[in-house]
Order: C-alpha cells, then structure tokens, then sequence
C-alpha cells in the first residue's frame, strides 16, 4: 500500500477471556463474490440459519446452492484437542469451544479474521472469496507458541439455499487427484475441488462421520424447519509449525484454480480490489463510516448469474450488471435496484456500474414495466409492481446528474417515453392514469403492487388498491423528468408538462388530510374512501427531485412524521396507536408479515427523510445526528453491514435480511449529502 492509498476500515471485538456464545451467535459475518454466490455465518462459528455456509456458490439452473455448510476445525496442541468452531444439536445443548477459545474478531475490510488460543498456541484464521470466481479459501496463521496439528473436516451438502433442510445422509462420491480431492454429491451435483496447502504432509483421511442433528436457532425462530443432519466423508490432517500458514481452498471452477494458485496472492489482491474500490470513492468517503459503507455497497453489486444477460451485453459492446436487494434470501429486485443505485454506485464513484445497471433493466422492460425480481435459477423476472419502474426514472435522474451522459440519455428515452405511454393507457395489473384527475391508480386482487408488499396463504397484508400517495409522488416527479429531458434531447416536452401539472393539482386537492395535518396514504379505495393512515409514504412527495406536495405543506407533514415515526434506524411503516400497528417483527411467517409494513422499522427510508427535511431546513448537523443510530449498527447483526428492518420499538432489535442494499445505499448517500467536511 502507497501513501496515497486509503487503509482498510476495521471493526474490532476482543474477548479477552473468551467470546459469549449467546451473543456471539447474533453477529454474523458476509463473503460475496461478484457473482451471487457468498458464505456466511456467525462470528463464533456456529450456524444458525439454513443460509450458513462455507461455500454457497449460484448455479447456472440451480441457484444459489449450499455446497459446503461448515468446517469442523480441531486444534491438537500438547496433547489437548481444541475445537474451534460451534455447533448446537437438536437433542439440546450447544459445542461452544469456538467461542470459549476465540479472543478476537475484525473485519479487515470485507476479510473476516479471528484470533484463537488453544493452550499455548495462537492462531489466527481468515477467510476469502474470490471475486468472479465460485472459489473461496480459508487460512490458518500460527502467531506463537508451539506446534500445532490441525484437522479440517468438511461437510458438503447439495441444497438451494433456502430450500428444505437435509434429513438423510448423502453420501458423495470422493475421488482423489494427485493434491485434489474431488467430491460430487448426487447426480445433478456440481464436481467441487478441495486442496490443502501446507509445507508438511497433510495427508486426507477417508474417514467418514454423520454429524449429530444440527440445530439452527434462527430457523426454528422464524418459524421454520430447524434441523439438519450433515454427512462428512473425510478430513485433512497437517501440522502448522510457529510462523507457518496452512490453506485451504475450495472450487466448483477448472482443476487450475486450485493446482496454478499461489493463496497467499489470493489474499493480497482481494485485499487491492478493496483499496481500488476506495480510491475509486470521493475523497470524503475514503475513511471512517463511509468508508465501511462503500465497501458493504460492493458485496451486492454482480454480475447478473443469466447467462442470456451477458451474451446480449457481449453483443452490443456493453457490460450487464445487477443488484442483490439482500443477504442471504433476496435475488436481484428491480425496485430496491433503483432505489439502491445513487448510493451503491454514485456515491462510491462506480459510473460504469450504474450505466450497466440501467442498461440491464431497460432489456428486460416489458408492457412499460421493469421486473419486480428474478427468481433464483431462473432467465425470466416477474412483473407484478406498480413503482419499480418510477423509480426508474429517480435512478436515471440522479445518474445523469452525476455523469451527464448523453448517450445513456438517448438509448434511454425511447424506452422512457414507452413506459409513459404504456401508463397513460393502461397496463398490467390495473396499473394506469385515471383520465378524470390524471393521477395513477394500481391493483388486482391477490397482488400486492406497491413496496408494501407482505403476502402469506394469499393474504395481501396490504394491499392499497387505488391512488397511493408514493406513487403519485413518483408519477409526478417521472412526467417532470421526462419533460426536461424531452427539451434537451429537442422532442416535445409539452404533453408531459400538461401532465404533470394536472397530476399536481388533483394531488394537492386529493391527498391532504386537513384533520391529520398530513397527507393520505391513500385515495380512491377499495370501498372508494381516504386512508388516514400515517405512514412514511407521504415523505416521498417532498424528497424527490420535483416535489408534488406543494411547499407550504411540508413543514406540517415532517412535524407529524418526526413525531410518529422517525426512530434511530430509520421510519417506522405505521404510526404507533394505529389500529393495525404491531410494534415487533417476530414470530413464524404469518406473524412476521403481519408486521413488515405494520411498524416494523425500514432503514432505508432514513435518506428520503433526511432530504425533505433538508429542503424546510438547511441544517446539516442536525440531519447527520439522525444517522448516528446507522453508525452504531454497523458492529451489531450483519457486522459491517445494515440490516433490512427493525423492531418499531426500543432496543429497536434488527430484523430481516443482515445485509440489505438500500439500507447501506441509503445511509451511505445521505452520509455523504450531509459530510461534514
């Protein structure tokens, strides 16, 4: 590293006598690889979710795959044996060695690193993906003390990461090539390739061994099938000398990932991508919190795992990029994709990515619409929402400001002025401008269209079938964009403009709720009547580029949302007080949707907030204080990372995904709009 390059942020833990295990197993640590795939788990080393793994590659057909749930790791130092990882068991009780023994714990940029005394040795341990590549490798550093013998024993599953956990013992077919063993469960499995590193002998030892039912707390937390019965059918074996460095790597690439790699440079360059990726941010964002963020912004941004994406990308010269909405469940969604880009990309100074993304949604625009998601394995997206694509032009807006880029512009607007159009007359899912007021209507029994979109045994929890209020917001700010840019590329702006003004003005008729001294979340509903429910929605007809609500509105609408619900992590979904307000997200999965849009806390919305209140308010302090709850989040849950929601109430627990996209996209966007200089 030279002088001028940025040094990694850390996030440090000591445990001076020893990790808490029922703590430790509420921190969780994340690997991706550019491509999907990722490996995941606690800091203490004990799974506790279907989605923990060493190894969780995405499969072309298949998805994203647990291949590799978990390494047994046993330390033998004079005489003593030392487990270092946990597990807990169905039957009851908990293996806690892996946190009795652990005595530190950082992420060294994305690298997680853990420190180990067993007896007189210490060890640290780390972990890597490689970037592109279905590749990852472990390392084991003897730091002092004496000699250690290390056993490694491997337990491969063949699974969809989310799907049914496994009660019979698959038995793989192991097959040993020169340095390589070669291991296939089932036949649809892919062939991974494991390898041990080392100086010594470090012989693999057809010894095979079915684990004790595992027992995933999270799972049986959520509502789930928790246990799962994993089969192992060998171990490494190698002692690692004071001063030396064990490695083991893990493939489902070419036998040469493996046979022309030197590991050590796999750390090395991993570790350069990561400085790359901070020179690459402004100057502002290169240290400290945001300097933590754009290196979270990096672990959703891939390559989209179609096959078709990239062959059309190949075909006009251009690159296809994605966005995984978050870890470890969601897919790439084309809603949390557009809200997610300014501060994913913009903000960490990654234009080329943006312009890739863009372009990916626009292939994939069908009926005037951008997919809601794809779904795991899967070449198709599914259409059903209203917003995702005026958020489209949100994300377009902030990118062209950013870059000016002309020629995005004009390969754009065609499809821009399609979607328009397609609106104006009426699409998919009753998604269409009524022609009396020109505001947008949307729904159809049985979807849910809107970003409110909790649905569980065909119950649409909300369903807000009519003229929502973000969606007008939308419309209006996307007719207002769209005559701008209609003017600079010398088209006819006016209709857009006529519009515009005609959706304005039935907005401000329609929408204000004089007793409430805010906004309706709703007009034109199922039984034609307003909902006064008070909900952040509303804040969107201030913060976007062109604000609908008109100004002398904004500063009543922000009082009532401060008051019921800004909270340190971002906007409560329901005012407290509310008939169907549920102030904690728990339970199984009907319970935990019967909450999500509910009062469940949504991170992400903190950076729409911040701005409406900036524009009645100019005062960056104040609006840098409302992200210091972000800031403190980050060692806690998805360490590094933010999560996806929050209980509505103190200690305001996290909830959801552990990594979510628009919630680092957000907080690092508004950090960076409010830096402090």
């Amino acid at each position: 590293m030279n002088e001028t390059t940025p040094a990694l942020p850390r996030l440090s833990f000591d445990f001076p006598e020893g990790a808490d295990f029922s703590s430790g197993v509420n921190h969780e640590w994340l690997l991706t690889n550019g491509r999907g795939g990722y490996a995941s788990g606690t800091v203490v080393g004990c799974n506790t979710r279907r989605y923990h793994g060493l190894f969780i590659p995405t499969l072309e057909k298949l998805g994203r795959t647990v291949l590799m749930a978990r390494l047994e790791e046993t330390a033998l130092v004079d005489g003593e044996r030392y487990r270092l990882t946990s597990e807990e068991h169905a039957e009851g009780g908990a293996l806690d060695d892996g946190a009795r023994h652990l005595r530190h714990f950082h992420l060294e940029g994305l690298i997680p690193v853990w420190e180990y005394a067993v007896g007189r040795a210490r060890l640290r341990r780390r972990c890597v993906m490689v970037h592109g590549e279905d590749t990852v490798f472990l390392a084991w550093e003897h730091l002092s003390g004496p000699e250690v013998t290390l056993h490694l024993r491997p337990f491969p599953t063949l699974r969809p990461h989310d799907g049914p956990l496994l009660k019979d013992v698959a038995e793989p077919i192991v097959t040993l090539r020169g340095p390589l063993v070669e291991l296939r469960n089932g036949e649809d499995g892919p062939l991974q390739r494991m390898r041990l590193y080392s100086d010594a002998p470090a012989p693999y030892v057809s010894l095979a061994e079915t684990s004790a039912p595992q027992h995933l707390r999270t799972e049986k937390a959520r509502g789930y099938d928790f246990t799962e019965v994993q089969h192992s059918p060998g171990y490494f074996t190698a002692t690692l000398k004071p001063g030396g460095t064990l490695y083991f790597g893990l493939t489902v690439e070419k036998p040469g990932h493996l046979l022309e790699r030197n590991p050590k440079e796999v750390f090395e360059r991993e570790l350069g991508r990561q400085e790359r990726l901070l020179e690459r941010a402004p100057e502002h964002a290169r240290t400290g919190v945001p300097a933590r963020l754009v290196l979270a912004a990096d672990q959703f941004i891939i390559d989209p795992p179609r096959p078709a994406d990239a062959a059309w990308a190949r075909s006009m010269g251009l690159d296809a990029r994605s966005v995984i909405a978050g870890y470890p469940w969601f897919t790439d969604w084309g809603r949390d994709t557009m809200i997610s880009l300014d501060g994913l990309t913009l903000a960490t100074g990654r234009y080329r990515e943006a312009a890739a993304i863009l372009r990916t949604f626009q292939h994939y625009v069908r009926d005037g619409l951008i997919p809601n998601y794809f779904p795991d394995g899967e070449n198709e997206g599914v259409y059903h929402t209203a917003d995702a694509t005026l958020w489209f032009f949100h994300a377009v807006d902030r990118y062209l400001e950013e870059t000016g880029d002309e020629v995005l512009l004009r390969d754009l607007f065609p499809t821009l002025r399609d979607i328009v159009a397609h609106h104006q007359k009426g699409t998919r899912f009753n998604i269409g401008v009524d022609p009396a007021d020109g505001l947008l209507r949307q729904g159809q029994e049985g979807y849910q269209l809107t970003w409110m979109d909790a649905k569980v045994d065909g119950w649409v929890v909300t369903p807000r079938r009519g003229k929502a209020v973000e969606l007008n917001a939308l419309w209006f700010n996307a007719l207002r964009l769209m005559a701008g840019w209609a003017e600079r590329l010398g088209e006819e702006s006016g209709p857009y403009r006529g519009a515009a003004e005609k959706a304005q003005g039935s907005f401000n008729q329609r929408f204000w709720n004089e007793a409430g001294g805010c906004l309706y979340d709703l007009v034109d509903g199922e039984d034609g009547r307003e909902d006064a429910s008070v909900r952040p929605n509303q804040v969107f007809a201030i913060s976007l580029k062109h604000p609908v609500l008109k100004r002398d509105k904004w500063a009543k609408v922000l009082e009532v949302v401060k008051r019921e619900l800004v909270t340190p992590v971002g906007l409560r979904s329901l005012a407290p007080g509310s008939r169907d307000y549920k102030p904690k997200y728990d339970g199984d999965l009907r319970a935990r949707d019967a909450a999500y849009h509910q009062g469940t806390v949504w991170g992400w919305l903190i950076g729409h907030y911040v701005d409406a209140t900036l524009k009645v308010s100019p005062d960056i302090k104040a609006a840098r204080a409302l992200l210091s709850g972000m800031e403190d989040h980050l060692s806690h849950a998805g360490i590094g990372q933010i999560s996806e929601i929050f209980d509505a109430t103190e200690p305001y627990r996290p909830r959801g995904c552990f990594a979510q996209a628009w919630s680092v996209a957000e907080a690092l966007r508004v950090f960076s709009k409010t830096n402090l200089g």
